[in-house]
């Protein structure tokens, strides 16, 4: 992928797409201000728009999620953030534990560290979500007769999932942050994809059928973010 530095905002990521009728920016998962164009729009036009739409690309940073490391906070499903005091910092996983050593709590909020941190959380999430998902889709797929051909993660998206026209599923590993019947809406969200590539009123028909809550728990998930 293409990229250029910004006096302002670093490395820009230049995203080119054969889907794109415009040029959008975004904050990717590591922080990098991303620039999504058109196949057919040459680079130097991205570089003309972070010029031109500062403000507004400054209120897109502003907006963006802000990793807060709280001692005992939950990660997944199965594990547990500790932070302690120490010499120098550190962060490791042991067990079901993702232990963060700093000299000073201050530390916790430099943002170099919290890169460190969110990388050692992306790859608890992925661990988890490998050992979760595939099951749980599965079972989801058999019991109301879908079929899907294969399943992916990531964690590079604001979105929870999504589904391709050649049926292969794509799941955000933010998805074992959720409650399970909100993982569940996810799943049978993607999985009805699989018969209509739309939002359409028989889309929406088929999810009924499968989870009649689900304008209930298509609201609750506006409370959570995809972000890592």
């Amino acid at each position: 992928m293409p990229s250029f530095i910004d006096k302002e905002f670093g490395t820009v990521d230049v995203r080119k797409s054969r889907l794109a009728k415009s040029m959008k920016a975004s904050v990717t998962p590591s922080g990098n201000l991303r620039i999504s164009i058109p196949s057919y729009v040459p680079i130097f036009m991205a570089k003309r728009m972070v010029s031109t739409s500062r403000n507004d690309i400054r209120e897109l940073f502003s907006q963006r999620p802000v990793l807060t490391l709280i001692d005992g906070m939950g990660i997944g499903k199965a594990h547990t953030l500790h932070i302690r005091e120490g010499r120098t910092f550190s962060v490791k996983r042991i067990d079901h534990q993702v232990i963060v050593t700093a000299a000073h709590m201050s530390d916790l909020k430099k943002p170099d560290i919290l890169q460190l941190v969110r990388t050692q959380i992306i790859k608890v999430l992925r661990r988890e979500a490998s050992q979760h998902l595939p099951v749980r889709i599965a079972h989801a797929a058999s019991t109301y007769g879908f079929d899907y051909n294969t399943i992916k993660f990531s964690h590079a998206s604001s979105r929870w999932g999504s589904c391709s026209s050649q049926k292969t599923i794509t799941l955000n590993i933010a998805l074992m942050n959720l409650p399970y019947e909100l993982i569940d809406y996810v799943l049978i969200h993607e999985l009805s994809h699989t018969k209509h590539m739309n939002h359409s009123q028989e889309f929406w028909n088929t999810v009924a059928a499968c989870d009649p809550l689900y304008r209930q728990h298509r609201q609750m998930l506006k409370k959570y973010s995809p972000h890592i």
